[in-house]
Order: structure tokens, then sequence, then C-alpha cells
């Protein structure tokens, strides 16, 4: 008898009629003869809302919290579907993150599973049971609750995947896969088949919120088969793996973007590479994700370095610099505010020179600026104006020929 674990997402269990339509599909998954663990998220806007009544009461509310806070959403989720599958017919049982066994380290907020002690799931597996486990969440060695950040719910399913040797995960979302770009902003956009665990993983950080990072990591430590699909259809999605054998001939298989970025630069008087260690390690203990960094040494010219964030680490990145200025050891910053990153993602790329050439060479012919680039194996990014970012994004899906992926 396999294992499958299925994820949905807010949308999918928006209300009581889509938690109809996600326990009937549990139950047909599961008269296949399959043990069935079901991870959901928070319904509809909850956690938004839970936001802002934490907003409108504090300003900056403790992160602890927020996490006791927002980890009712999918406690009221776990709950209501079980109730459904039972009333269908359909033993089940819900578990929160911590009675589900997701040990995770101690940070509020953000944090990343540890461990998963799944002994209750397989004892509530063994006696037939469908389990539903709330995502998002689990608790330190300490006890305390935590929230696993953004997207937190596809990390939950896809570490319990692993952990208890499912044969595959399947995120059902409210769009019925993964786009060469958004569909919402570049019409031609197209779905694909297959996409390989690292060209995925870089288009989620780049901005593609299909899926978020750290699930995607999982699921190529682990070889978990891990496909994305509408809870609303059944129409293929789809599915991520080491090697896809579809649409090989694509050199770029997607553009991704992200607004809100900021640009820091930091001035010296007389560069030293370990002012520079100082300050990423500070960063980094701080949980501030740094992204393009550019070093800057020129003969008459201050040196300096300039680095990209998102603009919700702004802030906080601004006050650490400051508090911790003089062990940092420089001697002037400033900032640049509405930026946005554009890249191009694909495996093809390290067998083909010249893709860098000819994205930039568009992006000249569209008169776009370029304030920073970064490259890996298989992406291109760049910052630009926010202003132009869907302009970019449109050339660039055009320039590498994605709208000709057959429908």
């Amino acid at each position: 008898m396999s294992r499958i674990v299925m994820k949905f997402g807010g949308t999918s269990v928006g209300n009581t009629e889509r938690i109809r339509n996600v326990a009937q599909r549990v139950i047909r998954e599961a008269a296949k003869g399959h043990e069935i663990v079901v991870v959901v998220s928070a319904m509809g806007k909850t956690t938004d809302e839970l936001v802002k009544l934490a907003k409108d009461l504090a300003s900056e509310p403790s992160k602890r919290e927020m996490d006791m806070l927002l980890s009712t959403g999918e406690q009221v989720t776990i709950s209501l579907l079980t109730m459904a599958l039972k009333h269908m017919g359909q033993d089940a049982i819900s578990y929160t993150g911590w009675q589900a066994g997701i040990g995770t380290e101690s940070i509020h907020s953000n944090a990343r599973i540890e461990h998963i002690d799944s002994t209750r799931i397989e004892q509530s597996l063994r006696d037939g049971k469908v389990v539903v486990v709330a995502g998002f969440q689990g608790m330190d060695s300490f006890g305390e609750l935590t929230t696993l950040g953004r997207g937190g719910s596809d990390t939950t399913a896809v570490a319990l995947a692993a952990s208890l040797n499912a044969k595959q995960c399947d995120i059902y979302t409210d769009v019925d896969g993964i786009y060469t770009s958004d569909p919402r902003y570049v019409d031609h956009a197209r779905k694909l088949s297959e996409l390989s665990y690292d060209e995925m993983l870089e288009l989620a950080n780049l901005g593609a919120g299909v899926l978020h990072p750290r699930a995607v990591e999982f699921a190529k430590n682990y070889g978990i088969p891990l496909s994305v699909r509408s809870s609303l259809s059944d129409e293929e999605g789809t599915i991520l793996l080491e090697e896809p054998t579809m649409e090989k001939n694509l050199i770029v298989r997607g553009v991704a973007f992200e607004t809100e970025i900021v640009r820091l630069t930091i001035g010296y008087e007389i560069p030293f590479n370990g002012s520079l260690a100082k300050i990423f390690t500070t960063l980094a203990k701080n949980h501030i994700n740094v992204d393009i960094i550019v070093q800057s040494i020129m003969e008459g010219t201050q040196p300096s370095v300039s680095f990209s964030i998102k603009k919700e680490d702004f802030a906080e990145c601004i006050q650490v610099l400051e508090t911790n200025k003089e062990n940092l050891g420089y001697q002037s910053s400033n900032f640049e505010i509405g930026l946005a990153k554009v890249s191009i993602v694909g495996s093809g790329m390290v067998s083909n020179p010249g893709v860098a050439a000819q994205m930039f060479d568009r992006l000249r012919i569209e008169g776009i600026p370029v304030k920073m680039v970064s490259t890996s194996e298989i992406k291109v990014s760049v910052v630009v104006p926010e202003v132009d970012m869907i302009r970019a994004t449109k050339a660039l899906h055009d320039e590498f020929g994605l709208a000709a992926i057959p429908v």
C-alpha cells in the first residue's frame, strides 16, 4: 500500500463548499488503496486577517505571540476538514504540527524543521485513518510553538512525505501547474508539464510564488516526486523531477520577477574584506537574507559594497547596521528603493553560452536600465526599476520563445 501526501492551500479550503470538495478528492484517493496524509493551510485570507488584528493592537507585536496567533488558522482548517471526512464516511483524525511530531529550531516566525517523530501518524495510518495535519507550524525543543514562515505548509507537506517514505507529494492550489511566467501578467505564459528540482528551486527563490524554496529543497534532497496541480479540476499539473524528459529543447524555461527590492550601498575609507565578512555574518545572525552582492574597488574612489534585500527586511537591516557600525568598520551607507528583480531560469543555459548577452541586449533594446546582475549555472538575474519590471518580463519571455510551448 503506497502513501501519498496531499497539501491544500488557503484558496483550496477557503470556504465550507471548497472543504467538502477537498474531502471528496481525498476520499477518492483513499478508495484507490492509498494511505493518505493531508496537510492544509489556513482558510482563505485568515492569516492576513489575524495579522491585521495584531497590528491594530501593537505596531511591533512579539514574534512569539504572533506564532501563537497565526497557528490558530491552520487549526481551524484541520478540524473542519476532518469533520467533513467523517461525515462522508471516511475515518480521519486531525493533528496540529506539534501533535504530528514536527520539531523545529528555536526561532519564531521563520523556523526550520529539524526532525519529525512520525510515530503518531504511523499508528493512525495503520488504524485506517486519513491523517489531517496543520501545515506551517511545529514545536521547538523547549516546548515553544513555532511557525515556518511564508509558504511553510508546502514545507510541512514535503518534509512529512520524506519522513513517511511517501510515494509522492501533491501540492493542490488555485493554479493548474507551474507556468513559464506569471499568467496574470504575461498573456502568453504556458504551463510546463515537467521541471527539474534545480530549476524550480531557482524560480521559487526568485519570486515565483507557487512553491516555497524549502519545500523544493526537501523534495530534491529526498527524491520525492512533487506535483503542482489545481484543487478545482482533475487536469494534470506540473511534476518536479531530478531530470525531466519533456521540453528539453528549451534553453530558458521560465521568467520570474520580484517586487520591492532595495539596494543598499556601504562605503569604506580602506578596502578590507574582513569587514565584509563581519557585515554579512552579522546580517545572517539576524536572519536578514541578502541576495545580489557587488563589491567595487577603483583607484581614486571610495571602496564600496552594494547588496540587495527585500523591502520587508529594510528597516531591520538598517537598524542592525547602525547598531554595529563601529564594530563593522564602515563609514557611510545609502540606499535605493523602487527596484525589482527579473530573472531567467533554465538548465539548458549550462551548455549554451551567450544567453546572458542575449538577455542584456534585449533589455538594452527595450531601454530598460540594469542596476545589478547575478548569475549561476542555470539563471541570470537583473535588478531593474520596478516600473519596468513587467515590461522586462514580457520582453524576455518573448525573446526566449516561451510562448511557443504547445498548450
